[in-house]
């Protein structure tokens, strides 16, 4: 096989330019089928029950701008703003509360801090240990980790034991707060 010449590779290009310039002329030339003369530029009229194009982004900018609501707006100036109107007063005594009368319902919004997540152990064991003055829980995290506690003591650094008896556990976050407790599961 041979190989084409520069020659050629230049005529058979600018023969594709050519063709692609003539089509994109052909395509921009408005056609009327009436033949009545045609502006450039124009658009051609409409055929018989066609609806006719619009340019949509034409005829928003044609039109006239509403005004402002807030004239003395000024962006670049801080001011306060005036305050919302007051709520209205409560209702006079021949008329329904608002939720009977299908004002929005009232929900109450807990208040204070939120509370401390869930103590993550669980009580496994219990035993007797005379020795060692009374009875010592088993915990475990469920991480293969387990810890031993009497009444007082601190349990991960985190929490303290303040109740054990044969079957449950008291625990609390060392602050104080979060207090749980724990069933005997035996696991």
């Amino acid at each position: 096989m041979t190989r084409p010449s520069r020659r050629t590779l230049a005529i058979g290009g600018v023969g594709a330019v050519l063709l692609v310039a003539a089509m994109m002329a052909r395509d921009n030339d408005p056609v009327d089928t009436t033949g009545a003369p045609v502006r450039p530029g124009a658009r051609p009229a409409p055929a018989p029950g066609e609806m006719p194009v619009v340019d949509l982004k034409l005829e928003l900018l044609k039109r006239p701008r509403p005004e402002l609501e807030d004239a003395e707006r000024n962006l670049f100036r801080f001011e306060a703003r005036p305050a919302p109107p007051a709520p209205p007063g409560p209702p006079s005594r021949g008329q329904p509360p608002p939720a009977a009368t299908g004002g929005p319902p009232v929900i109450a919004v807990p208040s204070g801090p939120p509370s401390p997540p869930p103590i993550p152990v669980r009580f496994i064991g219990l035993v007797d240990a005379p020795s060692q003055a009374g009875r010592v829980a088993i915990l475990s995290d469920g991480r293969g980790n387990t810890f031993t506690g009497k009444e007082g003591d601190i349990i991960e650094g985190r929490y303290k034991v303040l109740k054990l008896s044969q079957d449950a556990i008291e625990l609390a976050y060392i602050d104080g707060r979060g207090r749980q407790t724990i069933r005997l599961s035996g696991q």
